[in-house]
């Protein structure tokens, strides 16, 4: 019989083999840091220099442009015939997702448009095909892979994980028959929390921990769903986690909804509210703020959204890239290290663009470019995940809902949607 310190090491083995969201490169959080990271002076930069008065040279900082005013709320039976009449024809219970969908858009006050529902019925045929709990193509694959390769990394012997995975799990199959029918995330999440359960040490060790980290129809991640509830009250009664309440319908696309349509941005085009949904809140706005750093500083930038350096989605102290070129254009932005540190941290927000930095900076660029630079540019990220075999990037996902979207404002309807082209789970 395998030790309890094996069957720990054999927990901490399967707990990790599970897999991210679809297209998550990496986790970007919607608020702030509390405390800024210590910009570090660049090697032999000058000292700001006295500039000519900043209204000579950069306009007065414009107000954000204001948000549309919202539509009327249609009632509960108009609201599920608006989007039933969007949906495509060839869904398994029209009905239910209408009436979800709905629902998710009137207790969050957003307009019932139909550029809003269009736009939330594009994510869903791309991320799930309309499937509330979406299948993962070779996800029993994968898991056995990463199993391999931690049981080797752990030094576990192969017999004493062969031995532990025929335990029986409490539905009654061992863990190795379970991990041979993983279908879909949801399934992989039920698995890691009995195993919380029920392994030697597991709640000490794994409580809190779990490796999914998006679900849904809308594959939303779950880091979000659980600030979102803190910022806003849940509006269906709740038995369970927020963590379970993604991986319903109801709940997945009320989190997937919040995401993509609950935040003021001054975007021209959906396809950059589709571009923050796959790599966080205003990455298009800022991907366009860092070429325009580029631009002025020479020096050439990861257009990935992020102005400060992130690990694991939380702020480190290391000076990203982007820090260092805004670094060169200290003199000609006339603002201090402060300032500028000041400014920074409010990347994740719609304010950053009332700051000084953010008007100064693009004032340089328009008059060094002799026109109005771009407000906003698709990130460059490339994406990583167990289930994705071929290079993908963000701008890829964006242009692909886009489509859909497009398809579903346009006279063609449903029946131009396409369904088959995408493999559940939002797979290419």
């Amino acid at each position: 019989m395998p030790s309890t310190r094996q069957l720990v090491l054999l927990a901490a083995a399967i707990a990790g083999c599970a897999t991210d969201g679809s297209y998550e490169s990496r986790p970007s959080p919607s608020l702030p840091p509390a405390s800024p990271p210590t910009l570090p002076q660049a090697s032999g930069a000058k000292p700001p220099q006295p500039l000519l008065p900043a209204a000579s040279v950069i306009p007065p900082p414009a107000p954000p442009r204001p948000s549309p005013v919202p539509l009327p709320h249609p009632s509960e039976r108009d609201g599920r015939a608006m989007v039933s009449r969007l949906l495509p024809t060839s869904i398994a219970d029209r009905s239910g997702w209408a009436a979800d969908i709905s629902a998710a858009i009137a207790a969050l006050q957003l307009p019932a448009s139909p550029e809003n529902l269009c736009a939330v019925i594009a994510v869903i045929a791309q991320e799930s095909s309309f499937q509330a709990d979406p299948v993962v193509p070779g996800l029993s694959r994968i898991v056995w892979q990463e199993i391999d390769q931690r049981r080797g990394r752990y030094g576990i012997p192969k017999a004493v994980l062969d031995l532990a995975l025929r335990k029986a799990s409490p539905d009654g199959r061992s863990y190795q028959v379970r991990i041979d029918a993983l279908r879909t995330e949801k399934q992989m999440n039920a698995l890691y929390d009995e195993m919380i359960s029920e392994f030697p040490g597991g709640k000490t060790l794994f409580g809190g921990y779990n490796p999914i980290r998006t679900g849904g129809p809308m594959q939303v991640s779950i880091d979000f769903a659980e600030e979102q509830v803190r910022n806003k009250p849940y509006p269906y009664p709740r038995r369970d986690s927020v963590r379970h309440e993604v991986f319903t319908r109801r709940g997945g696309l009320y989190f997937g909804i919040a995401s993509l349509l609950d935040y003021p941005a001054s975007y021209s085009q959906m396809i950059y509210r589709f571009a923050d949904f796959n790599a966080g809140r205003y990455s298009s706005r800022n991907a366009a703020f860092q070429d325009a750093v580029s631009r002025l500083a020479g020096q050439k930038l990861s257009l990935d959204g992020d102005l400060l350096r992130y690990r694991n989605g939380l702020p480190v102290a290391e000076a990203s890239d982007t820090q260092q070129a805004i670094l060169v254009l200290q003199p000609r932005l006339n603002l201090s290290t402060t300032e500028i540190l000041r400014d920074l941290k409010q990347e994740k927000s719609f304010a950053f663009e009332t700051t000084p930095l953010y008007q100064r900076l693009h004032a340089l660029a328009d008059a060094a470019g002799g026109e109005r630079r771009p407000r906003e540019l698709l990130p460059r990220i490339h994406l990583k995940s167990p289930k994705i075999s071929r290079q993908l990037t963000t701008e890829w996902f964006a242009r692909r809902v886009n489509g859909r979207y497009l398809d579903c404002l346009s006279e063609k309807g449903p029946g131009a949607w396409g369904l088959n082209e995408a493999p559940a789970g939002g797979m290419p």
